[in-house]
Protein backbone atom coordinates (compact mmCIF):
# COMPACT_ATOMS: atom_id res chain seq x y z
CA UNK A 1 0.00 0.00 0.00
CA UNK A 2 1.32 3.90 -0.53
CA UNK A 3 0.77 6.12 2.20
CA UNK A 4 -0.70 9.17 1.30
CA UNK A 5 0.76 12.33 3.64
CA UNK A 6 -0.59 15.20 4.96
CA UNK A 7 2.92 17.38 5.10
CA UNK A 8 1.55 20.02 3.01
CA UNK A 9 -0.66 22.43 4.77
CA UNK A 10 -4.61 23.36 4.12
CA UNK A 11 -5.75 26.46 3.26
CA UNK A 12 -2.84 27.21 0.43
CA UNK A 13 -4.00 27.83 -2.63
CA UNK A 14 -6.46 29.58 -3.76
CA UNK A 15 -8.52 27.73 -6.09
CA UNK A 16 -9.39 24.06 -5.22
CA UNK A 17 -7.53 22.90 -8.11
CA UNK A 18 -4.37 23.99 -6.58
CA UNK A 19 -5.43 23.33 -2.75
CA UNK A 20 -8.57 21.25 -1.90
CA UNK A 21 -6.79 20.23 1.56
CA UNK A 22 -9.22 21.52 4.24
CA UNK A 23 -8.62 21.13 8.37
CA UNK A 24 -11.73 20.93 10.53
CA UNK A 25 -11.08 21.44 14.21
CA UNK A 26 -7.60 19.60 13.99
CA UNK A 27 -4.43 21.04 14.16
CA UNK A 28 -0.85 19.85 12.89
CA UNK A 29 2.46 18.83 14.99
CA UNK A 30 5.83 18.39 13.22
CA UNK A 31 7.43 15.30 14.15
CA UNK A 32 10.42 16.72 13.52
CA UNK A 33 12.34 15.89 17.17
CA UNK A 34 12.12 12.40 16.22
CA UNK A 35 13.82 10.84 13.05
CA UNK A 36 12.34 7.76 13.40
CA UNK A 37 8.18 8.70 13.38
CA UNK A 38 6.49 6.92 10.60
CA UNK A 39 5.42 10.10 9.59
CA UNK A 40 6.51 14.12 9.14
CA UNK A 41 3.15 15.26 10.55
CA UNK A 42 0.98 14.09 12.80
CA UNK A 43 -3.22 16.15 13.28
CA UNK A 44 -4.11 16.52 17.11
CA UNK A 45 -8.06 17.31 17.57
CA UNK A 46 -8.70 21.06 18.83
CA UNK A 47 -9.28 21.55 22.55
CA UNK A 48 -12.93 20.54 23.74
CA UNK A 49 -14.96 22.63 26.59
CA UNK A 50 -15.91 21.96 29.90
CA UNK A 51 -17.54 24.24 32.01
CA UNK A 52 -15.56 26.84 34.64
CA UNK A 53 -18.40 28.74 35.94
CA UNK A 54 -21.75 29.80 34.85
CA UNK A 55 -23.00 33.26 36.01
CA UNK A 56 -26.43 32.78 35.07
CA UNK A 57 -27.00 35.30 32.75
CA UNK A 58 -27.84 34.28 29.38
CA UNK A 59 -25.55 37.53 27.26
CA UNK A 60 -22.59 37.66 25.15
CA UNK A 61 -19.37 37.80 26.92
CA UNK A 62 -17.49 40.58 25.86
CA UNK A 63 -14.18 40.41 27.54
CA UNK A 64 -11.93 38.51 30.08
CA UNK A 65 -8.70 39.93 31.82
CA UNK A 66 -5.86 38.14 33.81
CA UNK A 67 -4.28 41.04 35.91
CA UNK A 68 -0.88 41.48 36.53
CA UNK A 69 -0.96 39.87 39.76
CA UNK A 70 -2.79 36.78 38.84
CA UNK A 71 -6.49 37.98 39.81
CA UNK A 72 -8.89 37.77 36.94
CA UNK A 73 -12.43 39.68 35.68
CA UNK A 74 -14.67 38.67 33.11
CA UNK A 75 -17.63 41.28 31.88
CA UNK A 76 -21.02 39.48 30.19
CA UNK A 77 -23.44 42.24 28.75
CA UNK A 78 -23.44 44.85 31.65
CA UNK A 79 -22.15 42.56 34.44
CA UNK A 80 -18.48 42.20 35.32
CA UNK A 81 -17.32 39.81 37.14
CA UNK A 82 -14.71 39.38 39.65
CA UNK A 83 -13.44 35.36 39.10
CA UNK A 84 -12.19 33.61 41.94
CA UNK A 85 -9.76 30.62 41.42
CA UNK A 86 -12.44 28.31 43.48
CA UNK A 87 -14.40 28.25 40.25
CA UNK A 88 -17.15 30.62 41.04
CA UNK A 89 -17.66 34.56 39.92
CA UNK A 90 -18.83 37.40 41.91
CA UNK A 91 -20.46 40.73 40.44
CA UNK A 92 -18.95 43.44 41.24
CA UNK A 93 -20.24 46.47 38.76
CA UNK A 94 -22.86 47.32 35.98
CA UNK A 95 -21.76 48.90 32.67
CA UNK A 96 -23.13 50.57 29.59
CA UNK A 97 -25.20 47.29 28.21
CA UNK A 98 -23.48 47.47 24.14
CA UNK A 99 -21.89 45.41 21.45
CA UNK A 100 -18.99 46.31 21.68
CA UNK A 101 -15.34 44.39 23.01
CA UNK A 102 -13.81 45.13 26.54
CA UNK A 103 -10.59 46.15 26.50
CA UNK A 104 -8.50 46.01 29.66
CA UNK A 105 -5.37 47.23 31.45
CA UNK A 106 -4.21 47.12 34.76
CA UNK A 107 -0.58 49.09 36.83
CA UNK A 108 -1.26 46.30 39.93
CA UNK A 109 -3.11 48.53 41.77
CA UNK A 110 -6.42 49.22 39.76
CA UNK A 111 -7.71 47.93 36.60
CA UNK A 112 -8.79 50.47 33.66
CA UNK A 113 -11.97 49.06 31.35
CA UNK A 114 -12.85 50.94 28.37
CA UNK A 115 -16.50 49.89 25.95
CA UNK A 116 -16.02 52.33 23.26
CA UNK A 117 -17.13 54.96 24.84
CA UNK A 118 -17.24 55.14 28.83
CA UNK A 119 -14.69 54.36 31.16
CA UNK A 120 -14.62 52.17 34.19
CA UNK A 121 -11.99 51.81 37.05
CA UNK A 122 -11.83 48.72 39.89
CA UNK A 123 -9.63 48.58 42.99
CA UNK A 124 -7.98 45.71 42.75
CA UNK A 125 -7.27 45.25 46.60
CA UNK A 126 -11.04 45.55 47.15
CA UNK A 127 -13.05 45.17 44.29
CA UNK A 128 -14.72 48.51 44.53
CA UNK A 129 -15.94 49.70 40.66
CA UNK A 130 -16.71 53.44 39.13
CA UNK A 131 -17.17 55.23 36.53
CA UNK A 132 -14.43 57.45 35.07
CA UNK A 133 -16.22 60.80 34.87
CA UNK A 134 -12.73 63.46 34.47
CA UNK A 135 -14.62 65.75 31.71
CA UNK A 136 -11.15 65.41 30.08
CA UNK A 137 -11.58 61.70 30.15
CA UNK A 138 -12.78 61.03 25.76
CA UNK A 139 -13.96 57.84 25.62
CA UNK A 140 -11.79 54.72 24.12
CA UNK A 141 -11.71 51.38 21.99
CA UNK A 142 -8.63 50.68 23.64
CA UNK A 143 -6.54 51.29 26.76
CA UNK A 144 -3.02 50.50 27.39
CA UNK A 145 -0.45 50.84 29.77
CA UNK A 146 3.02 51.54 28.84
CA UNK A 147 5.67 52.69 31.34
CA UNK A 148 3.24 53.35 34.48
CA UNK A 149 0.50 55.45 32.23
CA UNK A 150 -2.45 54.37 30.83
CA UNK A 151 -3.28 55.52 27.17
CA UNK A 152 -6.36 55.57 25.41
CA UNK A 153 -7.37 56.28 21.32
CA UNK A 154 -9.98 59.22 21.41
CA UNK A 155 -12.89 57.37 19.01
CA UNK A 156 -13.19 58.64 15.45
CA UNK A 157 -9.95 60.66 15.67
CA UNK A 158 -6.00 60.43 15.52
CA UNK A 159 -5.52 61.50 19.05
CA UNK A 160 -4.05 59.52 21.68
CA UNK A 161 -3.87 60.77 25.38
CA UNK A 162 -2.67 59.47 28.75
CA UNK A 163 -2.81 60.11 32.62
CA UNK A 164 -0.22 60.93 35.04
CA UNK A 165 2.17 58.27 36.15
CA UNK A 166 0.96 55.64 38.40
CA UNK A 167 -2.41 56.71 39.16
CA UNK A 168 -4.57 54.92 41.52
CA UNK A 169 -8.48 54.34 41.64
CA UNK A 170 -9.40 57.03 43.88
CA UNK A 171 -8.04 59.21 41.21
CA UNK A 172 -9.42 57.65 38.06
CA UNK A 173 -13.05 57.86 39.76
CA UNK A 174 -12.85 61.06 40.68
CA UNK A 175 -11.78 64.68 38.78
CA UNK A 176 -8.35 65.38 37.71
CA UNK A 177 -7.06 62.06 36.85
CA UNK A 178 -6.43 63.20 33.06
CA UNK A 179 -4.27 66.61 32.08
CA UNK A 180 -6.27 68.25 29.22
CA UNK A 181 -2.59 68.37 27.71
CA UNK A 182 -1.79 65.24 27.72
CA UNK A 183 -2.80 64.23 24.64
CA UNK A 184 -0.98 64.02 21.31
CA UNK A 185 -2.35 62.95 17.52
CA UNK A 186 -0.55 60.49 15.03
CA UNK A 187 1.09 62.70 12.61
CA UNK A 188 2.18 60.46 9.97
CA UNK A 189 -1.57 60.18 8.13
CA UNK A 190 -4.88 61.66 9.10
CA UNK A 191 -6.57 58.29 9.45
CA UNK A 192 -8.34 57.64 12.88
CA UNK A 193 -6.71 55.38 15.44
CA UNK A 194 -8.59 52.31 15.82
CA UNK A 195 -6.40 50.36 18.20
CA UNK A 196 -3.21 50.80 20.51
CA UNK A 197 -0.95 47.90 22.00
CA UNK A 198 2.41 47.82 23.88
CA UNK A 199 4.76 45.59 22.74
CA UNK A 200 8.20 45.57 23.78
CA UNK A 201 7.82 48.99 25.57
CA UNK A 202 6.82 50.47 22.47
CA UNK A 203 3.54 51.88 21.70
CA UNK A 204 1.92 50.74 18.85
CA UNK A 205 -1.09 53.20 16.76
CA UNK A 206 -3.04 51.20 14.57
CA UNK A 207 -5.01 53.31 12.62
CA UNK A 208 -7.40 52.69 9.78
CA UNK A 209 -4.90 52.75 7.10
CA UNK A 210 -1.05 53.56 8.32
CA UNK A 211 0.24 52.67 12.02
CA UNK A 212 2.90 54.14 14.04
CA UNK A 213 5.34 53.05 16.63
CA UNK A 214 6.09 55.44 19.53
CA UNK A 215 8.44 55.54 22.69
CA UNK A 216 8.75 56.61 26.04
CA UNK A 217 11.03 59.60 25.92
CA UNK A 218 10.34 61.22 28.99
CA UNK A 219 9.97 65.03 27.20
CA UNK A 220 8.57 67.74 29.87
CA UNK A 221 5.40 68.46 27.31
CA UNK A 222 4.72 64.84 26.27
CA UNK A 223 5.78 61.71 27.88
CA UNK A 224 5.60 60.19 24.88
CA UNK A 225 7.37 60.61 20.96
CA UNK A 226 7.21 58.82 17.52
CA UNK A 227 9.74 56.73 16.98
CA UNK A 228 11.85 57.73 14.06
CA UNK A 229 11.50 55.53 10.65
CA UNK A 230 8.67 54.09 12.42
CA UNK A 231 5.47 54.60 10.02
CA UNK A 232 3.88 51.48 8.24
CA UNK A 233 1.83 52.17 5.42
CA UNK A 234 -0.81 49.48 6.68
CA UNK A 235 -3.58 50.10 9.38
CA UNK A 236 -6.61 47.80 10.36
CA UNK A 237 -10.05 47.23 9.50
CA UNK A 238 -11.13 45.19 11.60
CA UNK A 239 -9.94 46.84 15.30
CA UNK A 240 -11.04 44.00 17.72
CA UNK A 241 -8.73 41.67 15.75
CA UNK A 242 -5.88 43.18 16.70
CA UNK A 243 -4.35 40.66 19.38
CA UNK A 244 -0.83 40.26 20.93
CA UNK A 245 1.71 37.56 22.03
CA UNK A 246 5.45 37.24 23.37
CA UNK A 247 6.63 40.62 21.23
CA UNK A 248 4.78 40.32 18.31
CA UNK A 249 1.25 41.73 17.40
CA UNK A 250 -1.74 40.37 15.33
CA UNK A 251 -4.65 41.20 13.13
CA UNK A 252 -6.30 41.90 9.57
CA UNK A 253 -4.88 44.39 7.66
CA UNK A 254 -6.27 47.29 6.07
CA UNK A 255 -4.44 50.35 3.55
CA UNK A 256 -5.35 52.31 0.25
CA UNK A 257 -5.32 49.62 -1.76
CA UNK A 258 -7.10 47.54 -0.31
CA UNK A 259 -8.04 44.43 2.93
CA UNK A 260 -8.32 41.26 4.34
CA UNK A 261 -4.78 40.07 4.79
CA UNK A 262 -3.69 38.85 7.77
CA UNK A 263 -0.60 40.26 9.37
CA UNK A 264 1.95 39.82 12.09
CA UNK A 265 4.58 42.47 13.31
CA UNK A 266 8.29 41.74 12.82
CA UNK A 267 10.00 44.51 13.77
CA UNK A 268 8.74 47.70 12.60
CA UNK A 269 7.31 45.65 9.44
CA UNK A 270 4.02 44.08 8.69
CA UNK A 271 4.30 39.92 7.49
CA UNK A 272 2.06 38.37 5.53
CA UNK A 273 0.66 34.87 7.67
CA UNK A 274 -2.29 34.46 6.02
CA UNK A 275 -2.69 32.37 2.56
CA UNK A 276 -4.66 33.20 -0.70
CA UNK A 277 -7.28 30.58 0.11
CA UNK A 278 -7.47 32.51 3.58
CA UNK A 279 -8.10 35.88 2.04
CA UNK A 280 -10.38 34.80 -0.21
CA UNK A 281 -12.63 33.33 2.31
CA UNK A 282 -12.05 36.32 4.52
CA UNK A 283 -13.39 38.42 1.62
CA UNK A 284 -16.28 36.71 0.69
CA UNK A 285 -17.68 37.41 4.34
CA UNK A 286 -20.50 40.06 4.52
CA UNK A 287 -18.01 42.03 6.82
CA UNK A 288 -14.77 41.89 8.33
CA UNK A 289 -14.69 44.81 10.35
CA UNK A 290 -16.66 42.80 13.50
CA UNK A 291 -13.77 40.03 13.78
CA UNK A 292 -12.27 39.14 17.18
CA UNK A 293 -8.55 38.06 17.93
CA UNK A 294 -7.39 36.65 21.09
CA UNK A 295 -4.17 34.38 21.53
CA UNK A 296 -3.31 31.55 23.90
CA UNK A 297 -1.09 28.29 24.06
CA UNK A 298 -2.14 24.44 24.43
CA UNK A 299 1.06 22.36 24.85
CA UNK A 300 3.68 24.04 23.29
CA UNK A 301 1.92 25.91 20.31
CA UNK A 302 0.51 29.24 20.77
CA UNK A 303 -2.40 29.84 18.46
CA UNK A 304 -3.97 33.10 17.09
CA UNK A 305 -7.73 33.15 16.78
CA UNK A 306 -10.15 35.09 14.35
CA UNK A 307 -13.84 34.54 14.68
CA UNK A 308 -16.34 36.02 12.48
CA UNK A 309 -19.75 36.81 14.47
CA UNK A 310 -21.74 37.58 10.95
CA UNK A 311 -20.14 35.20 9.11
CA UNK A 312 -20.37 32.52 12.03
CA UNK A 313 -16.45 31.40 11.36
CA UNK A 314 -13.86 30.41 13.39
CA UNK A 315 -10.00 30.01 12.49
CA UNK A 316 -6.79 29.57 14.25
CA UNK A 317 -3.20 30.04 13.20
CA UNK A 318 -0.52 28.22 14.86
CA UNK A 319 2.78 30.16 15.29
CA UNK A 320 4.93 27.43 15.40
CA UNK A 321 4.20 25.73 12.45
CA UNK A 322 2.51 28.67 10.46
CA UNK A 323 -0.59 26.81 9.44
CA UNK A 324 -4.48 27.41 9.59
CA UNK A 325 -7.51 25.25 10.70
CA UNK A 326 -11.26 26.19 10.85
CA UNK A 327 -11.92 25.42 14.50
CA UNK A 328 -16.27 25.21 14.28
CA UNK A 329 -18.34 23.97 16.66
CA UNK A 330 -21.76 22.12 15.91
CA UNK A 331 -24.80 23.03 16.43
CA UNK A 332 -28.09 20.63 16.78
CA UNK A 333 -29.03 20.82 13.28
CA UNK A 334 -25.44 19.72 12.55
CA UNK A 335 -24.14 23.12 10.92
CA UNK A 336 -20.38 24.24 11.44
CA UNK A 337 -20.54 27.15 13.14
CA UNK A 338 -18.15 29.87 15.27
CA UNK A 339 -16.46 28.56 18.10
CA UNK A 340 -18.33 29.22 21.39
CA UNK A 341 -15.39 31.39 22.26
CA UNK A 342 -15.27 35.20 21.62
CA UNK A 343 -12.48 36.45 24.23
CA UNK A 344 -9.83 34.52 26.15
CA UNK A 345 -7.31 34.57 29.13
CA UNK A 346 -5.03 32.99 30.91
CA UNK A 347 -5.77 32.35 34.42
CA UNK A 348 -5.51 30.38 37.05
CA UNK A 349 -3.40 27.75 35.07
CA UNK A 350 -5.91 27.30 33.03
CA UNK A 351 -7.08 28.65 29.31
CA UNK A 352 -10.95 30.43 30.21
CA UNK A 353 -12.89 31.52 27.24
CA UNK A 354 -16.26 33.53 27.41
CA UNK A 355 -18.94 31.61 25.52
CA UNK A 356 -20.71 34.15 23.15
CA UNK A 357 -24.35 33.24 23.35
CA UNK A 358 -25.15 32.02 27.01
CA UNK A 359 -22.27 34.00 28.80
CA UNK A 360 -20.97 31.08 30.38
CA UNK A 361 -16.99 30.80 31.08
CA UNK A 362 -15.53 27.89 29.81
CA UNK A 363 -12.08 26.08 30.34
CA UNK A 364 -10.37 24.99 27.06
CA UNK A 365 -8.89 21.41 27.40
CA UNK A 366 -6.77 19.19 25.03
CA UNK A 367 -7.82 16.29 26.78
CA UNK A 368 -11.46 17.07 26.33
CA UNK A 369 -12.74 15.72 23.40
CA UNK A 370 -16.36 17.58 23.65
CA UNK A 371 -18.12 20.67 23.75
CA UNK A 372 -19.72 20.95 27.34
CA UNK A 373 -21.16 17.45 26.58
CA UNK A 374 -21.60 18.24 22.44
CA UNK A 375 -19.37 16.17 19.61
CA UNK A 376 -17.23 18.46 17.66
CA UNK A 377 -16.49 17.42 14.42
CA UNK A 378 -13.34 16.74 13.16
CA UNK A 379 -12.62 17.03 9.16
CA UNK A 380 -9.58 16.55 7.08
CA UNK A 381 -9.61 16.16 3.39
CA UNK A 382 -6.24 15.08 1.89
CA UNK A 383 -4.31 15.92 -1.53
CA UNK A 384 -5.29 16.00 -4.66
CA UNK A 385 -4.08 12.28 -6.08
CA UNK A 386 -3.18 12.57 -9.82
CA UNK A 387 -1.21 10.62 -11.95
CA UNK A 388 0.00 12.09 -15.24
CA UNK A 389 -4.67 12.19 -15.98
CA UNK A 390 -4.70 8.93 -15.77
CA UNK A 391 -7.46 6.93 -15.02
CA UNK A 392 -6.66 5.45 -11.22
CA UNK A 393 -8.51 2.21 -9.35
CA UNK A 394 -9.01 2.90 -5.52
CA UNK A 395 -9.30 -0.67 -4.13
CA UNK A 396 -8.41 0.39 -0.61
CA UNK A 397 -8.15 3.01 1.91
CA UNK A 398 -6.94 2.83 5.08
CA UNK A 399 -6.94 5.23 7.70
CA UNK A 400 -3.66 5.88 10.27
CA UNK A 401 -4.85 6.77 13.16
CA UNK A 402 -5.03 6.51 16.78
CA UNK A 403 -8.08 3.99 17.76
CA UNK A 404 -9.30 2.16 20.58
CA UNK A 405 -9.53 4.51 23.18
CA UNK A 406 -13.61 5.10 23.66
CA UNK A 407 -14.36 4.81 27.41
CA UNK A 408 -17.91 3.93 26.75
CA UNK A 409 -17.84 0.13 26.32
CA UNK A 410 -21.46 0.28 25.02
CA UNK A 411 -20.31 2.89 22.56
CA UNK A 412 -19.11 2.32 18.96
CA UNK A 413 -17.10 4.90 18.03
CA UNK A 414 -17.44 6.14 13.97
CA UNK A 415 -15.29 7.31 11.44
CA UNK A 416 -17.04 8.05 7.85
CA UNK A 417 -14.83 7.86 4.32
CA UNK A 418 -16.09 10.31 1.41
CA UNK A 419 -14.41 11.11 -1.11
CA UNK A 420 -14.54 13.43 -4.48
CA UNK A 421 -13.48 12.81 -8.46
CA UNK A 422 -14.56 16.51 -9.57
CA UNK A 423 -11.46 17.95 -7.65
CA UNK A 424 -13.07 19.08 -4.85
CA UNK A 425 -16.24 20.60 -5.76
CA UNK A 426 -18.45 17.45 -4.37
CA UNK A 427 -18.34 14.64 -2.47
CA UNK A 428 -19.86 11.49 -2.18
CA UNK A 429 -21.62 9.98 0.38
CA UNK A 430 -19.56 9.24 3.64
CA UNK A 431 -18.95 5.84 4.43
CA UNK A 432 -18.52 4.52 7.86
CA UNK A 433 -16.16 2.64 9.67
CA UNK A 434 -15.76 1.80 13.30
CA UNK A 435 -12.79 3.42 15.08
CA UNK A 436 -12.26 0.56 17.91
CA UNK A 437 -13.72 -0.33 20.74
CA UNK A 438 -11.73 0.05 24.21
CA UNK A 439 -8.18 -1.60 24.02
CA UNK A 440 -9.12 -2.02 20.23
CA UNK A 441 -5.70 -0.51 19.29
CA UNK A 442 -4.50 -2.04 16.53
CA UNK A 443 -8.37 -1.71 14.48
CA UNK A 444 -7.43 -0.45 11.58
CA UNK A 445 -10.67 2.09 9.92
CA UNK A 446 -11.08 0.53 6.45
CA UNK A 447 -12.77 0.80 3.31
CA UNK A 448 -12.58 -1.46 -0.42
CA UNK A 449 -13.64 -1.10 -3.76
CA UNK A 450 -13.77 2.84 -4.34
CA UNK A 451 -14.00 3.15 -7.77
CA UNK A 452 -11.77 5.15 -10.43
CA UNK A 453 -10.73 9.04 -10.85
CA UNK A 454 -8.27 11.15 -12.91
CA UNK A 455 -8.19 13.40 -9.56
CA UNK A 456 -8.94 12.12 -6.14
CA UNK A 457 -9.55 13.95 -2.94
CA UNK A 458 -10.26 11.77 0.19
CA UNK A 459 -12.17 13.10 3.38
CA UNK A 460 -11.70 11.62 6.86
CA UNK A 461 -14.82 12.54 9.56
CA UNK A 462 -15.11 11.51 12.86
CA UNK A 463 -17.21 13.35 15.89
CA UNK A 464 -16.11 10.45 18.74
CA UNK A 465 -15.75 11.30 22.17
CA UNK A 466 -12.33 10.01 22.18
CA UNK A 467 -8.74 10.17 21.87
CA UNK A 468 -7.53 10.31 18.39
CA UNK A 469 -4.43 11.50 16.22
CA UNK A 470 -4.68 11.07 12.27
CA UNK A 471 -1.24 10.45 10.90
CA UNK A 472 -2.58 10.15 7.23
CA UNK A 473 -3.67 7.02 4.91
CA UNK A 474 -2.61 4.23 2.73
CA UNK A 475 -4.07 3.86 -0.63
CA UNK A 476 -3.90 0.23 -3.06
CA UNK A 477 -3.76 2.22 -6.30
CA UNK A 478 -3.43 0.76 -9.69
CA UNK A 479 -4.21 2.13 -12.81
CA UNK A 480 -7.56 1.39 -14.32
CA UNK A 481 -8.11 -0.41 -17.93
CA UNK A 482 -8.61 2.14 -20.69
Amino acid sequence: MARIKLISSAYSGRSIIASGQECINLFAEINEGDPQAPTKVTYYPTPGTVLYVDPNFARSARGTYRTSIGSAYYVVGPNVYYVLNNQTVVLIGIIADRLSQIKFADNGITVVLVDGINGYVIDISTNAFAQITDPNFYGADFVSLLDTFYIFNRPATNQFYITGSNVDFILLSTVGAFDPLDIAAKAGFNDPIVGIASVHRELWLIGNLTSEVWIGTGAADFYFQQQQGAFINHGCGAPYSISTISNSIMFIMQDQQGNGIVVQAQGYDLGEISTPRIVQEFKSYLTLEDAIGFCFQLGDHAFYCLVFPTASKGWMYDLKTKQWNEWNWVDINGNLLRPRATCCMFAYGVILVGDWENGKLLQLDLNIANDEGSPIVRIRTFPHLVDNNDKISYSAFDADMEVGTIEDQEADPLISLSWSDDKGRTYGNPVDQSLGRTGDYLAVPSWNRLGEARDRIFKLQWSADCVTALNGGFITPRKARK
